[in-house]
């Protein structure tokens, strides 16, 4: 009789818990995502809700994988990309908390002979600083150079100094990949673990996410992975290669799944608790989470301020405390989002770059439970994705069309020989029957085709489409090729970079 009368609590319970949430979680979310996935072209997504420190919904929807079409499920491996920055951010403050090291400790009281740009910010750069974001450098600045690069950690950091800034230091936010990595190399300089070692062992572990990953390395050969996929430049949804970021591990290297996650939110919403255990101390996350760079005081919505912490966004919305961070990379866009007001996290995973479904999802489960009135946020933003893509492939097509039809302006071999650029290195340049073929030395495995269309404009498509395909141009004077501008994929980095021929 107890056993009867305990099942029928369980079922009662679960049925309570799910009567409690919004209307649209419990009638509408469903199909909302099973809409948005086929709208925005997006092959497989998974999903982690958390709400009072139960799950509500870890479920995963369409393929990992189109040529098998094998499902997602709740445990399927995606990159999470820079959501590895709280899990740095966090170990970081818990070395903090134990009086390990200071968030104010100058980086050259680890590594000496550590500088940037300005030998005078050099000296005054600290760890709070790197995973603050405020170099000084654009967004992206450099990851066209340390994004899938053969240059190890160490090399991606004795680099950092040829990264030239645009602003003041500590004046402005320009988000800093290499930054975050060289936050995290300090975890072994006062321990006896790599930063691997340390976020497994003090935080996966404890909170048994047994199937989170601090490595890509291997990715495709692990049980239940998704595969990556873009469909930018083409139109079309197509495979694209893994990435390989472990030299910038600290900053995005993690690979994750919803029913992993979940519990990553819940420690979050319970003061670094799990399960009754307490996993972190409370005094850790707090620290992760007060203001590190301020990115906003005006009203924007019902928005009206905007921070950064230590690996995570923070914004205000109708009058709650919003937490969160997106991650990318190629073929995987993420978000990771927890609400402690509302005893609320979200995770959403997904496999396909060219798409803001993660994210309007996100806001469209987060407005539910804020109580604002219904609006179709993926209806609203889907025709502005789809002209775009509609654009992307006319613009293919026209380039397309002109490839072939005149001759070079000089012989084909003119253009062969080393190009350099003093931050990425070296790229070679040799014929190929009528095209050029580019080795882009630094990045791994990467190299691009340039065909000649006309008015001295080539078309360059790179192996990996992640990087895309783009109308380029060489600088030619007296007859003579003396650079070639490189285009990058502003999912990687904004600016392009202008190579000199050095032989």
């Amino acid at each position: 009789m107890k056993k009867i009368i305990y099942t029928l609590s369980l079922a009662l319970f679960a049925t309570s818990l799910f009567a409690q949430q919004p209307t649209f979680i419990t009638d509408s979310l469903d199909q909302y995502i099973k809409t948005g996935i086929k709208d925005w072209d997006i092959p497989g997504l998974a999903i982690a809700i958390v709400k009072d420190g139960k799950p509500v919904m870890i479920k995963g929807y369409g393929v990992k994988d189109m040529k098998t079409n094998a499902p997602v499920d709740e445990n399927t491996l995606f990159m999470i990309a820079s959501n590895s920055k709280l899990f740095t951010g966090t170990s970081i403050a818990n070395l903090a908390y134990q009086k390990k090291l200071s968030l104010n400790d100058p980086i050259t009281k680890y590594f000496p002979n550590f500088s940037i740009y300005d030998k005078n910010a050099s000296a005054l750069l600290t760890v709070k600083d790197l995973m603050g974001h405020k170099l000084g450098t654009k967004t992206f600045q450099g990851d066209f150079t340390f994004w899938d690069s053969n240059l190890s950690s160490e090399e991606i950091m004795n680099r950092m100094k040829l990264m030239k800034p645009i602003y003041p230091f500590r004046q402005d936010f320009g988000y800093c990949n290499s930054c975050f990595l060289t936050a995290g190399e300090v975890i072994p300089k006062v321990t006896n673990e790599t930063w691997n070692q340390y976020v497994e062992n003090n935080i996966l572990k404890p909170l048994g996410m047994n199937n989170t990953y601090t490595v890509h390395a291997g990715m495709s050969q692990r049980v239940n992975v998704s595969k990556p996929y873009t469909n930018q430049f083409t139109g079309v949804v197509t495979e694209i290669p893994y990435d390989n970021v472990d030299n910038l591990g600290p900053a995005a290297s993690m690979i994750s799944n919803v029913s992993d996650l979940s519990k990553w939110l819940m420690l979050q919403l319970d003061s670094g608790k799990y399960e009754g255990k307490q996993i972190l101390p409370w005094p850790v996350l707090r620290m992760t989470r007060d203001v590190n760079t301020a990115l906003s005081s005006r009203k924007n919505g019902e928005t009206h301020f905007t921070d950064y912490g230590l690996g995570v966004f923070e914004a205000d919305d109708a009058g709650k405390q919003v937490y969160w961070h997106t991650g990318g990379a190629f073929g995987f866009v993420s978000n990771v989002c927890f609400v402690p007001e509302l005893n609320l996290g979200i995770s959403i995973l997904t496999n396909m770059d060219n798409q803001s479904f993660f994210e309007l999802l996100r806001h469209q489960i987060l407005n539910a439970y804020l109580g604002k009135p219904y609006q179709n946020l993926s209806k609203d933003a889907l025709s502005g994705y789809q002209k775009t893509k509609a654009d992307d492939i006319e613009k293919l097509k026209t380039f397309q069309a002109r490839v072939g039809k005149e001759k070079t302006e000089l012989a084909l071999s003119a253009y062969a020989g080393t190009y350099h650029h003093p931050l990425y290195g070296d790229i070679t340049i040799t014929t190929s029957g009528k095209d050029l073929r580019v080795d882009m030395k630094t990045t791994q495995n990467l190299t691009a085709k340039m065909q000649y269309m006309d008015k001295d404009e080539w078309l360059m498509t790179y192996s990996n489409l992640g990087y895309g395909i783009y109308a380029t141009k060489f600088k030619i004077e007296k007859g003579k090729v003396i650079g070639l501008t490189i285009p990058t994929n502003d999912f990687v980095e904004y600016d392009n970079y202008d190579f000199d021929k050095i032989k």
